[in-house]
């Protein structure tokens, strides 16, 4: 007999509240306020739009360090019948042994039974298991210590996609560039400029999570890598995340689909030392905004790019 939708949900459930009785103490358990209760409106209701897919991390301590290695959870909505999607990270591990723990935790996770819950099972898996990983990541931090002086890398992004609007993305691009130390900007409307800078892997973080698990009209335009061997804060062009808006051409009442004031933003990349990142973002010579170029900007962003 067929699974149902509303059955996976109410086991999704299940496991949330097993996990959270697991790990009581703040911070364990990273879970968005409203993900839960939008599952169970819809299981009071079913004939209402599918809630957003329930996406949660779970921090455990790892060896008598209490080293924090965290389980990032994307749950489909027909697990535990389909594979969740699980990544883990931790700021003590080294990119190489990072990916050799996320390789080794989905082989086992692929040994499980179909059909199951499992998270609780991949978090046991990850306590017993991070810690080997954990130690090479120290030596190989000692070793190349020892030899040479490492240079950090700043990182730059320019992001662009067709539109940024909705309310649940701007809070996940805020949210996931705080934790990751990120600075720069979102620009909200049509066409939606990010950028993002801080330390390489960081960047690449950033960059995997947002687009995860459905984000098709956004690509990233250019790239900026800078090697230092001092601090990497020094190089920054931006001393937070701003959230960046422009006053829309026209009157469009309450309507969304509004395109920004792109001299107005010209001007803002100007001021930043980024000016010819405009060309690059819109493939398009930039002019500082007047009354005829404020005008006629408003058609940069109006091309679909389609991913």
């Amino acid at each position: 007999m067929a699974v149902t939708v509303k059955e996976c949900l109410e086991l999704q459930l299940i496991e949330v509240e097993m996990l959270l009785s697991m790990f009581p103490k703040k911070g364990e358990v990273n879970l968005d306020e409203d993900a839960v209760p939008s599952v169970q409106r819809y299981l009071r209701n079913t004939d209402g739009a599918l809630p957003p897919q329930l996406e949660y991390a779970v921090t455990i301590d790892v060896g008598e360090a209490k080293v924090k290695v965290e389980l990032q959870v994307l749950l489909p909505h027909t697990y535990p019948h389909v594979a969740p999607q699980l990544f883990a990270r931790s700021d003590a591990l080294h990119r190489q042994q990072q990916l050799e723990l996320n390789t080794h935790l989905a082989s086992h996770m692929s040994s499980l039974d179909s059909g199951e819950l499992c998270i609780c099972e991949a978090v046991q898996w990850l306590k017993d298991n991070s810690l080997p990983y954990l130690e090479n990541s120290k030596i190989s931090s000692e070793s190349a210590s020892e030899k040479v002086a490492v240079k950090e890398t700043l990182r730059r992004m320019w992001i662009y996609s067709h539109h940024i609007y909705r309310q649940e993305l701007r809070k996940k691009i805020f949210g996931c560039a705080k934790k990751l130390n990120l600075t720069g900007f979102c620009l909200t409307g049509k066409p939606g400029v990010i950028c993002v800078e801080g330390l390489r892997e960081h960047c690449e973080e950033f960059w995997r999570v947002i687009r995860y698990p459905s984000w098709k009209h956004i690509s990233c335009k250019h790239v900026e890598n800078i090697e230092t061997d001092g601090n990497v804060d020094d190089l920054r062009l931006f001393r937070a995340f701003e959230d960046l808006q422009f006053q829309a051409h026209g009157d469009y009442g309450l309507r969304n689909d509004y395109h920004m004031d792109l001299g107005q933003f010209l001007e803002f990349l100007k001021q930043h030392q980024s000016g010819h990142i405009f060309q690059i973002l819109f493939d398009v010579e930039g002019k500082l905004s007047d009354k005829r170029s404020s005008g006629r900007s408003s058609n940069f962003g109006q091309e679909e790019i389609d991913d």
